[in-house]
């Protein structure tokens, strides 16, 4: 698992999410695409990458560390990683579904926007993988 990262944007090599820095003032510029409207700093932007990857591997459902892991990139991002596992699922079906954006159903209860669509992704060969589900 390996998050790209430049100035200006952050991919990952087995997730077709992304992060990318919006123009503005500030140590929170940056935006991931699967949690809309939610201005977080690198390091946030960053943590959320390595928690998408960490739930989109299947080795990881039922090891400890990996549990204990997402729960601290999550808590970096400001959100529980049940949350990231609901919102990562709801991207993924619209994905499958053809959809341009994933559907919001309402409110964030992190505190994100529930409006905006997703960037687009040069890496789409992943879009039928799942997030695991931690038990």
């Amino acid at each position: 698992m390996t998050v790209h990262a430049t100035e200006w944007t952050m991919a990952s090599d087995i997730s077709p999410e992304s992060a990318y820095r919006e123009i503005g003032s500030g140590a929170a510029v940056w935006q991931l695409s699967w949690l809309p409207g939610r201005l977080l700093t690198r390091e946030q932007a960053l943590a959320g990458m390595e928690l998408d990857e960490l739930l989109s591997n299947l080795d990881s459902v039922h090891d400890g560390h990996a549990q204990v892991h997402a729960a601290t990139l999550a808590g970096t991002v400001g959100i529980i990683w049940e949350h990231a596992v609901i919102l990562l699922f709801k991207r993924i079906l619209a994905r499958l579904q053809g959809c341009p954006a994933a559907p919001q159903g309402g409110s964030d209860p992190a505190g994100g926007n529930a409006q905006g669509a997703p960037r687009p992704h040069r890496r789409s060969r992943h879009a039928h993988s799942s997030p695991s589900v931690f038990r």
